[in-house]
């Protein structure tokens, strides 16, 4: 009996530890996976190793991370246990009235806090950036040293202080040579959870950094918005360190009792623990202010002298969509006009907005189409100086004076695309799902082998134009039936509800039918030869995502500027080769969408134009609400 629970433990034990660790084995076998795929290995391969390294804002990410933490990490645990002792010298009603305070923090959910020092520090306009981090995460991390070192000073004698006052010393040899040594456990406990706490924050620090300072949390987050296996090299390289020092302190305190055991002095092996430890951190900090001082060195004074004579700065800031940025185009920029670019990255135009209304400031924008006209209506855009921006000659006539912007006075062109079907012509005949368009998401054929983007705004989409009606309409009836529609698809068709995994997804072929993204669709076009796509007869969303200049930017002209470049050749042609997306310049878009371009066998590439029954969504926020209140409605109908 006994040898059969024996072996029931074990094997509870071996898949529990299967359960956690896999996963991270996961992610290291993937990050040398030849392919973009994140679920298909398909050969051994360095490559995204390579783009890691050679990716600066990676590289700043883990400097950040890193310092931010270790930082954080030794001021809230100086903080945290001097207040916790002197707080066991004070009065009962002090300490419980204390303590209460000092659990808030800790019960509070994140997304209250982060948005409270939001509010907190617009209101007091202070600049978002290294600083705001750093006390964010201070804040933070106090409350959990306290809660390790309190229970250590509950548990001493109360008389050792008296004791070792009465020998002849001083308090703060009292505080130094007798408490402490005491607590130690406990500090260390608490610096531990503090240096995790911080290193693996993103809620809060998503909203209280800017000026491009942003942690690997924040970096990671932006980068999963499309297939990007650097991710899984960043994870693994983060799992090694870890690993190796957890390693070197599990192991010092066992050579250290080696020696002991054998004879050998203790002290020295403690001195030279402590020298090496010390030697380790010196080495960091001498590794990240040399880091530092090479980046202050390479910028070219001269030129950032003549952007400032020129611009009035030598700063740019942009606030982006994560992964939408070509590969040299910022640096280009920079080494161009000897400008320093600040990126900062948001996860939707809800997001975006949220920022400008706390009061945040940027030069530029690129916010989708229908929160173009929201910010316009807003008064939270200026409008451009067309003569700054010669190069919107080079616009294809597609992008030219759409609905939001009719006279182009107000954006530039960045991207632009559309909403259609990625599809297996293995399974699906190619006549049948042109034939049908939308209408074949209610096929029971492919019943259980679609995706369906988790969005309110493209699925109503899908449905209005499935049934002939206009996806901007407010007519009630148009909206119910819609929404019968959509809920006949969910409760006949099993559909799977994601969002940018389904890249990745369709990649594999795990489904037949998925909607997406044009320019997701080139992706998985490029990485499965046996996918197709198709764009609905019926009509579909046509979108723009377009540059835009805030009225609080503090450097328009530069802003100008950087408008005017991203529509030369050579910006246009790595923003669009990079990305996949379809490039506003003409000339770009002629090249990449030719017979022998890089996209002409694509067919996901070149959006439809000029198409009476495509249209673009506009700002309705009324609309919008009624929509996600019944999306959500036949997602829970299942």
């Amino acid at each position: 009996m006994q040898k059969k629970q024996s072996l029931g433990s074990k094997i509870i034990l071996a898949l529990t530890l299967l359960f956690f660790y896999l996963p991270i084995l996961y992610i290291i076998l993937f990050s040398f996976n030849s392919s973009r795929s994140l679920t298909n290995f398909s050969g051994f391969s360095l490559r995204w190793y390579e783009k890691m390294f050679a990716d600066s804002t990676m590289m700043e990410a883990v400097v950040y991370t890193v310092v931010i933490a270790l930082l954080a990490t030794v001021i809230s645990t100086i903080v945290g246990t001097v207040t916790a002792i002197g707080l066991s010298k004070s009065r009962r009603v002090v300490q419980q009235l204390v303590e209460q305070v000092n659990n808030l923090p800790v019960m509070n959910p994140d997304i209250v806090t982060a948005i409270g020092l939001l509010m907190l520090f617009s209101a007091l306009t202070v600049k978002k950036g290294f600083v705001t981090l750093l006390l964010a995460h201070i804040m933070f991390c106090v409350p959990y040293v306290m809660l390790s070192v309190s229970p250590k000073l509950r548990s001493l004698d109360p008389n050792l202080t008296d004791a070792a006052l009465d020998l002849g010393a001083t308090p703060f040899q009292a505080l130094t040579k007798v408490i402490v040594p005491q607590i130690r456990p406990g500090i260390i406990s608490g610096a531990l959870i503090a240096f995790t706490m911080s290193f693996d924050d993103f809620v809060i620090s998503y909203f209280v950094t800017g000026n491009g300072v942003q942690n690997i949390s924040i970096l990671v987050y932006t980068m999963s918005k499309r297939v990007n296996p650097s991710i899984n090299a960043l994870s693994t390289l983060v799992i090694v360190l870890i690993t190796f020092a957890l390693g070197v302190v599990n192991l010092v305190p066992i050579i250290r009792e080696r020696r002991r055991k054998s004879g050998k002095s203790a002290a020295p092996s403690a001195e030279r623990t402590r020298r090496i430890v010390a030697g380790a951190a010196a080495a960091a900090l001498v590794l990240t202010v040399c880091g530092v001082g090479v980046s202050l060195l390479t910028s070219e004074s001269h030129k950032k002298a003549q952007a400032v004579e020129k611009y009035g700065s030598s700063t740019l800031k942009l606030y982006i969509p994560g992964e939408y940025l070509g590969e040299n185009v910022i640096s280009d920029f920079e080494q161009q006009f000897g400008v320093d670019v600040i990126i900062e990255y948001f996860d939707s135009n809800e997001m975006m907005y949220t920022k400008l209304q706390a009061g945040e400031s940027y030069d530029v924008l690129v916010p989708s189409d229908y929160m173009i006209e929201r910010l316009i209506a807003g008064d939270y855009l200026q409008k451009l100086d067309l003569s700054l921006v010669p190069n919107m000659k080079n616009l294809a006539p597609a992008v030219q004076n759409m609905s939001y912007d009719p006279t182009n006075e107000w954006s530039v062109p960045y991207f632009w695309g559309s909403v259609g079907l990625v599809y297996n012509t293995q399974n699906v005949d190619p006549e049948v799902i042109e034939e049908q368009g939308y209408s074949i998401l209610l096929n029971e054929d492919y019943k259980g082998s679609i995706y369906i983007y988790d969005s309110e705004r493209d699925s109503f989409m899908m449905a209005f134009k499935a049934l002939g009606y206009s996806m901007n309409t407010e007519d009630h009836d148009e909206i119910n039936e819609a929404y019968e529609w959509l809920l006949q698809m969910n409760s006949t068709m099993e559909p799977v509800y994601v969002t940018d995994e389904v890249i990745d997804n369709m990649m594999n072929g795990y489904k037949d039918i998925a909607v997406v993204y044009s320019g997701d669709a080139v992706v998985i076009l490029d990485e499965n030869e046996d996918m197709g796509f198709c764009t609905p007869a019926e009509g579909t969303n046509i979108w723009c995502d377009a540059l835009v200049i805030p009225k609080n930017a503090e450097n328009p002209l530069l802003a100008h500027e950087f408008m005017n470049y991203m529509l030369t050749y050579e910006a246009a042609y790595d923003n669009c080769e990079w990305v996949g997306y379809a490039s506003p310049n003409a000339e770009v878009l002629e090249e990449m969408s030719a017979p022998d371009g890089p996209y002409g066998e694509n067919v996901a590439f070149l959006p439809r134009s000029e198409y009476a029954l495509d249209e673009t969504f506009h700002d309705n926020q009324v609309l919008q609400k009624t929509l996600s209140e019944l999306w959500l409605k036949v997602k829970a109908s299942k």
